[in-house]
């Protein structure tokens, strides 16, 4: 995964796969953005190339290595979210570990790069086809995880209440700066914020301003990602955010490829980011204390480092509900 996520020619044998089939799996990477036009080709590498870095034998020794796996196996459904590339495959790896069979439905704004790294897979672990399933309608299922909105929830709720579950709502991610942030760790923020167009729960959307924190620095340190403007899908949220704030008359500001807004708000939309200021730590620490509900993660000095939250770990579960616990204790 490491060498599709580079845009490196097959490396050869010493990868596990065929020049076909890592050449099968290089198209799919370079036309999928024709299927979600969100899915551009350097995001779908980088997505690649950070699973290529965690699916390592000992990461996933270590991983495992705390849990104790049964002998059993039960049928998981797992319905994916397809905000991001390959969003859902953290959930289908817990799973597998779990020695667990997994039902698999793919959502249509991602459907096309699962299947693909499923068939290299089950040519080199051909046991894999009996224990995963790609499925248009969950059925016969002991358990469900099941990612979605907080209306899909209510749905999940509703129709998955009866067998154990895990149903993930709307969750994002806020950053926090301080008046000593350097300009390096500005520009890192700007990874936070505009990778993958800010679509993903682990993107930041809302900004903590130490008072006194001069936002030109900001804006200096985040201007080489000025061309995410060039995409026309987030240029139409962009122009279309600030129409809206114009004809409304609400105070906003603009670089020529982001909105800053001054909201309470953590959620924002694409092109637009929310801000406040805090005065205090006590203060900042009972805002983010309000928002524990809904807040993926924090990206600060103390916290994920900036520039990192789209780089989870294993253990860095959405939610923070532990899927492989969840998978390891089902009875």
């Amino acid at each position: 995964m490491n060498s599709l996520g580079k845009k490196d020619d097959w490396p050869g044998f010493e990868i596990g796969i065929t020049e076909d089939e890592f050449n099968s799996i290089d198209q799919i990477i370079q036309t999928v953005h024709h299927r979600n036009s969100w899915f551009t080709e350097n995001y779908v590498r980088m997505a690649f190339a950070s699973w290529g870095e965690l699916l390592t034998e000992q990461n996933l020794k270590n991983w495992i290595a705390s849990y104790s796996v049964k002998d059993c196996e039960h049928k998981i459904g797992i319905i994916m979210a397809g905000n991001l590339p390959l969003v859902g495959f953290h959930d289908l790896v817990s799973v597998i570990l779990a020695n667990q069979r997994a039902l698999v439905k793919m959502s249509s704004d991602d459907n096309l790069l699962m299947p693909a790294l499923l068939n290299v897979l089950y040519a080199h672990c051909p046991d894999l086809k009996n224990r995963i399933a790609l499925v248009d309608v969950l059925e016969d299922y002991d358990a469900v995880i099941a990612t979605g909105s907080n209306n899909s929830s209510r749905y999940f709720e509703a129709y998955f209440g009866h067998v154990p579950h895990i149903i993930r709502k709307n969750r994002t991610s806020i950053g926090i700066v301080k008046k000593n942030t350097t300009d390096k760790e500005l520009k890192s923020l700007g990874k936070d914020i505009f990778s993958y167009y800010g679509l993903g729960c682990r993107n930041v959307t809302k900004v903590f301003f130490e008072q006194g924190f001069e936002l030109d620095r900001f804006f200096s340190a985040i201007y080489d990602y000025n061309g995410v403007v060039n995409m026309n899908k987030y240029a139409n949220n962009y122009d279309y955010h600030k129409a809206l704030f114009l004809m409304n008359k609400e105070e906003f500001l603009d670089n020529g490829f982001l909105l800053l807004k001054e909201s309470e708000d953590d959620f924002s939309p694409v092109g637009v980011l929310n801000y406040e200021y805090y005065s205090s730590q006590e203060e900042l620490n009972l805002k983010i204390e309000n928002r524990k509900g809904h807040t993926q993660c924090i990206v600060s000095a103390g916290d994920v480092p900036f520039g990192k939250s789209q780089h989870p770990q294993m253990t860095d579960y959405a939610d923070g509900v532990d899927t492989l616990k969840f998978l390891t204790e089902l009875n």
